[in-house]
């Protein structure tokens, strides 16, 4: 790189610092900056990510665009709930909507995947079960709850209980959320379905307030006569909860008696989903991703350095205590090798020592506020810096480093204190230095 542009790259990184970091524009082939000469002598026929996926006898380009892939979405909490007709399983769904408002939460009606009738059935719709299993589209609803469940919209249908047909020019589009909440009578019925929950409740009310619910929203809601709708009940409803709702209850991994009149039930069931929705999900979202166990020292010095009347010494202190306590933990994950050493009472002490020798790379600037808590654990261990600057006064992308010469044969300890995916700094040593992933680790 020309002198003048270093110059340039390293007045600019005086600026605000960006953590999201951007090698688009870096092609594999050729990396915009010249690579240091031990990379020459670094094989790329075998590399091993730090997760531990291993690529055999490919090259570091290779590694590098698997690794520069986008990290797999969390998954959304799935919750069925399911019950005998109209036993407030509506009811219990809104309940939880209503108390989960600070998590995307929608709702999924198996009623919308129904099966559209022929002409024919349509004229003896009165003799046709609504309540069996075949007559809903269950490979539909499967395919729809997979895409939700990859966190990808899906169009959900719209059915017309009028006409007893799908609307065929308009869907329903849901989104990626948080919690999904499939609720319908035989959401239980279909292994299949039930393997994609993660929490069913069975909503069960009595049969006598079941029935004079389902005969006013026959009524009320789908224009239905008394007669009908007794009948209909007699012939199919009925029936079809004692051969299939009522088996399925079995499943359930809560019950709720009395439906949206037991608040308590409810209030636990938000409660437990909560605590799912809380847990730590960077861990399930990047694998390789190791958080520091919390306790009572590190809350009690996170809310020092987020107190807004901290002074500057005070929080320099304690912020370079929390980063010594990364570090410390980062080095207990590389690879060591056994040690006998001879103590000075002439015993003989087996240890353990690093596989390899160890270096710095501190991402400017930011990283440099971890390279004194690096020298405090490792004495005299070599630094190195790297330098991605997104745009530059030319509207090209610069890029800078200094690294170790035999960087190649050492576990690279790559220093960031933001937190980030890193994949552009990883593509970025791969191309231009091929410095093997097993010999890479992330500090954040």
């Amino acid at each position: 790189m020309p002198e003048k542009a270093v110059d340039d790259v390293m007045e600019a990184a005086v600026g605000a610092h960006f953590s999201g970091l951007r090698l688009e524009a870096l092609r594999l082939s050729s990396p915009s900056s010249p690579s240091s000469p031990s990379s020459a002598r670094a094989s790329p026929a075998a590399a091993t990510h730090s997760n531990g996926a291993v690529y055999a006898n490919g090259t570091a380009a290779a590694a590098a665009v698997e690794l520069a892939s986008p990290p797999a979405a969390r998954q959304p909490f799935v919750i069925g709930v399911s019950g005998g007709t109209a036993s407030g399983k509506t009811t219990v769904c809104d309940m939880i909507i209503q108390q989960l408002h600070d998590h995307r939460v929608v709702l999924v009606n198996q009623d919308s995947f129904y099966r559209g009738l022929t002409a024919e059935e349509s004229a003896r719709a009165q003799d046709y079960n609504f309540d069996h299993p075949d007559a809903f589209d269950t490979e539909q609803l499967l395919e729809c709850m997979g895409q939700l469940k990859r966190a990808q919209p899906v169009n959900v249908p719209i059915y017309d209980f009028k006409k007893h047909r799908r609307c065929s020019e308009s869907f329903r589009k849901v989104n990626a959320s948080d919690v999904i909440i499939l609720e319908g009578i035989l959401v239980f019925h279909d292994q299949r379905v039930r393997n994609l929950m993660d929490m069913k409740i069975f909503v069960d009310t009595d049969a006598d307030i079941r029935l004079a619910r389902r005969i006013r929203r026959d009524t009320v809601e789908r224009g239905r006569d008394i007669s009908s709708v007794l009948d209909q009940y007699g012939r199919f409803v009925k029936p079809a909860f004692d051969d299939f709702v009522l088996p399925s209850k079995k499943y359930a991994d809560v019950i709720i008696p009395r439906g949206g009149d037991n608040h308590v039930a409810v209030d636990l069931i938000v409660e437990h989903i909560r605590t799912k929705l809380g847990q730590h999900d960077l861990c399930k979202i990047y694998p390789n991703v190791h958080v520091v166990q919390s306790t009572f020292q590190i809350r009690g010095m996170h809310t020092l350095i987020r107190d807004r009347d901290i002074t500057t010494p005070d929080f320099v202190f304690y912020s370079d205590r929390l980063i010594r306590l990364v570090v410390e933990h980062g080095l207990g994950h590389l690879p060591f090798t056994e040690k006998q050493v001879i103590t000075p009472t002439g015993s003989v002490y087996m240890g353990v020592d690093f596989c390899k020798k160890l270096c710095g790379v501190s991402i400017v600037r930011s990283g440099e506020s971890m390279e004194n808590a690096l020298r405090a654990c490792c004495k005299g261990i070599k630094i190195g810096k790297i330098l991605i600057h997104r745009v530059g006064d030319n509207g090209q992308q610069l890029v800078y480093h200094k690294l170790p010469m035999d960087i190649a044969e050492r576990h690279v300890l790559l220093m960031d204190p933001v937190l980030g995916t890193g994949r552009f700094c990883l593509l970025f040593c791969f191309c231009s230095l091929f410095v093997r992933t097993e010999g890479i680790r992330f500090r954040l």
